[in-house]
């Protein structure tokens, strides 16, 4: 049997409608709540919304956690995820066969990782290929390969995009490419009319649960936080591998009645009005949705000072609180300094909605319009990351 494409039903409503040149955004899957997957389709939508003949091909898995505007065609090359080991073959002869089918014009790949995929699928096609960065370049998420995916990709894609000037000194640095935009990544949602009210005691920290975040650095610290704040809470909402450890060692730190590990949500907004402070513990972070779209609420952070994302986004005392890595006692300390000084809380609140105003879809998008279109221009030092 001929292996195709599979489609999320009701996902093809409108998708054609739309003018121009056809593009796609390639992605591992979006049934999964990450930052990279939630991206994508936050900015296959804004593209949509503005006219865009917009596809999103996720290489697994048919279904999102995300709402997909109309516009918007989802397929999967297959409806479970495979071996790419030994499904390489198969997976880029599907790969070229959709690219083929749908006359796509512009294909962006939401991981350089991708282009191993993309590079033999491809080839003769005349495609433009842009790959879309969003993790810290000194890390590798454990693959290896990766560090070889982006080589490639530098060498082979017309663009690659990255969050953050940081990050694009780095691969300039390393690997020796003209070739790197800044584009920071935008909020998913509208700046809210109204901050939230701040009047819980309770934080909250979101993320998938995994080594990267920094979870367990984030229960030590609040050992002492129950003890001279036993009325303030800690919510920490996210799936993951590391769910039964890190609740393993909420126990044994006695901290069951004042933390609360919850599943990861699509209303997530609603997390964020009601608490009155963000932690964040990450051992490193490529931009941290989760910062901006707690600053558009008005919550203040509290965050260690991470490569890239972080140091790139923040700076200690104006618009967050910030603390080494890996260093429960000094962000214990930069959490009970927010909680003890309303005007401390108060000057992060109002700081972090100024700077959130940046990152609306809107001027995201139209950043990304240019791009696109092969006008961009995008790489300065005047964006975020900036000295």
């Amino acid at each position: 049997m001929r292996p195709r494409a599979t489609s999320s039903p009701g996902r093809h409503q409108g998708a054609g409608a739309t003018a121009g040149p056809a593009i796609c955004f390639l992605t591992g899957t979006l049934n999964v709540f990450g930052g990279a997957e939630r991206m994508a389709a936050t900015l296959a939508n804004e593209l949509a919304r503005r006219g865009h003949h917009i596809h999103i091909l996720s290489l697994c898995d048919p279904r999102s956690c995300f709402r997909l505007d109309p516009a918007v065609r989802h397929d999967a090359l297959f409806d479970r995820r495979p071996s790419f080991r030994s499904q390489f073959l198969p997976t880029v002869a599907r790969l070229r066969r959709y690219l083929r089918q749908h006359k796509i014009a512009v294909l962006v790949e939401v991981d350089p990782l991708l282009t191993l995929f993309t590079l033999p699928a491809c080839l003769g096609l005349g495609m433009r290929r842009i790959a879309w960065e969003h993790c810290n370049f000194d890390q590798d998420l454990g693959l290896p390969l990766r560090r070889i995916a982006r080589r490639v990709a530098a060498r082979t894609c017309e663009r690659i995009v990255v969050l953050t000037e940081l990050d694009r000194e780095k691969w300039v640095r390393s690997l020796h490419c003209t070739n790197i935009d800044v584009i920071p990544n935008t909020l998913t949602f509208p700046i809210p009319a109204e901050p939230a009210a701040r009047t819980s005691r309770t934080a909250v920290a979101v993320g998938r649960l995994t080594d990267v975040k920094g979870f367990d650095v984030l229960l030590q610290a609040w050992v002492p936080i129950a003890t001279a704040f036993p009325d303030w809470r800690l919510r920490i909402v996210g799936n993951g591998e590391l769910l039964e450890p890190l609740t393993q060692l909420r126990d044994r730190l006695c901290l069951q009645d004042c933390v609360h590990i919850e599943p990861a949500r699509s209303d997530i907004e609603s997390v964020y009005r009601d608490a009155s402070l963000l932690c964040l513990s990450s051992r490193f972070e490529g931009f941290s949705l989760v910062l901006l779209e707690a600053m558009a609420y008005g919550l203040p952070v509290v965050a260690t000072n991470c490569e890239t994302g972080v140091k790139a986004m923040l700076t200690h005392g104006e618009n967050a609180q910030l603390s080494p890595v890996d260093d429960p006692a000094a962000l214990a300390r930069g959490i009970a300094a927010v909680i003890t000084s309303p005007e401390l809380a108060a000057h992060l609140s109002e700081a972090g909605r100024r700077h959130a105003q940046r990152f609306t879809p809107g001027e995201i998008g139209t950043r990304w319009e240019r791009l696109l279109s092969g006008t961009s221009g995008e790489t300065t030092t005047s964006e975020i990351g900036m000295a």
